[in-house]
């Protein structure tokens, strides 16, 4: 089994950066991305669900 861990906190780590850059807090980001906050909060700090493919987040920030 290949471990994704870094590919998923450097995710994590842009994700942040852009929501940031464009002023959201996690809150407003989550409601846009029909998340919950905590859920976004576990995305930028690398910790993903196990069975959730790493494509579901790329595609998510096109």
């Amino acid at each position: 089994m290949v471990d994704f861990s870094a590919q998923y906190r450097l995710i994590g780590a842009r994700i942040a950066y852009f929501r940031k850059l464009k002023r959201y807090t996690q809150e407003e980001l989550a409601f846009r991305a029909s998340i919950s906050t905590s859920y976004l909060s576990r995305i930028e700090r690398g910790i993903y669900s196990k069975g959730v493919p790493i494509s579901i987040y790329i595609n998510a920030n096109k």
